[in-house]
């Protein structure tokens, strides 16, 4: 069967619903477990459906323990007239994540040990975590910081930590065969609108394109807190991951920067391939990374004991854009624009994947003339008809049962959408014939 993935959908008008999700959750307070976080999920439900699912804290996750459940109320701290200096209900950056309950009176000397600033980026705010170690905080501006007066400050941080739950969502699209696409994304950070909201919003929204059409694999999309969520996931479906044939972690795909892709482990697995040839053919920069064990979830996924042929797909990597986990990260930085681009080449990545399929010549003994047979007229219509006769005489060739479509459109150096187009000619002439694994 041919799959077009890319049929009925208008990118451009995808790409603004898509910014309209991330306003709409730009304001939550996620973090690793939570309400900010099931609120998300519940968010992205009126676009696809999930299943939400609650794994205990205390359980053990591999080498890892699901935390406590944290959830926060309301933060502040006031100078000595009451006056709200550092007010959590503006920007839930503005607090430490996973603080501990608080409230008490200390001077500025004392209070300072918890205040954290980016003297670099005076007018920002940074956000900091501190998901493993009981702590508390506020970050703040430099530029805040720098007016503070050495006076009485009231500290107060209305929050919990406790025993309860780390949520996750999934959702899965059957498609002809029981393989696996796996795409994967972060759901935990707070109020940063590209690393990870533009994430979660393109992943929605190709799910929710995926689910109305019938692919050739079966797709699963999990949306989960960043490093404790892959390692639960893994620890929970580890009879089942050996479906999993191709995967891509997305993450900062709405910024204006180049795109960019780390491979997966494997380093030449069939996703690394096609990623890599729908970048060299964009017209566009790009960059290729290696496989390194920092980063995203690709990490755990690629980890030894799994070895996963998932890569992630990204603009700016993480901590190479000024904005980078600040509040400067925001609705201004992620534009329509750039999360289409993304979008457009995900489809097209996933076209190949869909299409990457191996045949076999059934005239193999010397070329088989094409002229008699009327396909010179077949392509006659097409704009470079030279190209398309070129890449004939490769898929005729190399149609071995060893090599796949990808293959062939990297021998030759002709891009892959020609290749699949004119595989397909040859296949109504009964030239070739499919491989069934």
């Amino acid at each position: 069967m041919k799959t077009d993935i890319g049929i009925g959908i208008n990118v451009n008008d995808v790409s603004h619903e898509m910014y309209d999700l991330i306003t709409d959750l730009y304001p939550f307070c996620r973090s690793i477990t939570g309400d900010g976080l099931r609120k998300t999920l519940h968010s992205i439900e009126k676009h696809i459906p999930l299943t939400i699912n609650e794994v205990k804290s205390g359980t053990q996750v591999f080498d890892w323990t699901v935390p406590k459940e944290w959830n926060i109320r309301d933060a502040y701290v006031k100078n000595s007239n009451g006056e709200k200096i550092i007010d959590f209900s503006q920007s839930n950056l503005h607090v430490l994540n996973y603080s501990i309950f608080i409230n008490m009176k200390m001077p500025l000397n004392d209070l300072k040990a918890h205040l954290f600033t980016l003297p670099d980026r005076p007018e920002w705010i940074p956000y900091r975590t501190s998901y493993y170690k009981e702590n508390w905080g506020f970050c703040l501006s430099h530029n805040q910081l720098l007016a503070l007066k050495d006076e009485e400050y009231e500290v107060y941080i209305d929050s919990s930590l406790e025993e309860g739950h780390l949520t996750y969502g999934e959702y899965y699209i059957p498609g002809e065969k029981e393989d696996e696409v796996l795409i994967s994304c972060h759901s935990c950070h707070p109020s940063l609108a590209n690393d990870n909201l533009a994430g979660i919003s393109l992943a929605t929204f190709l799910a929710k394109h995926l689910g109305q059409i019938s692919p050739s694999y079966s797709y699963r999309f999990i949306f989960i807190p960043g490093t404790i969520g892959s390692i639960t996931w893994l620890a929970l479906n580890e009879a089942h991951i050996d479906k999993i044939k191709h995967g891509l972690v997305l993450t900062c795909l709405g910024d204006p920067g180049k795109s960019h892709y780390k491979k997966s482990r494997q380093g030449h697995a069939s996703i690394d391939k096609a990623v890599i040839h729908v970048l060299q053919h964009s017209g566009q920069d790009y960059e290729i990374q290696e496989f390194s064990p920092y980063g995203y979830d690709e990490r755990q996924f690629c980890s030894p004991g799994f070895n996963l042929p998932v890569g992630c797909f990204m603009r700016s990597p993480h901590g190479t854009y000024p904005q980078y986990h600040t509040s400067a990260d925001n609705l201004e930085l992620v534009q329509p624009q750039y999360l289409a681009d993304s979008f457009s080449k995900i489809l097209s990545i996933l076209q190949i994947v869909e299409n990457n399929k191996k045949y076999l010549n059934q005239n193999p003994k010397c070329e088989p003339q094409l002229g008699k047979r009327g396909l010179y007229s077949a392509i006659g219509g097409l704009t470079d008809t030279k190209k398309t006769e070129m890449a004939m005489l490769w898929i005729l060739n190399f149609s071995d049962g060893n090599h796949t479509l990808l293959d062939i459109s990297e021998k030759s150096g002709l891009e892959f959408d020609l290749i699949k187009k004119t595989a397909d000619t040859l296949l109504e002439f009964n030239l070739l014939k499919e491989c069934m694994d």
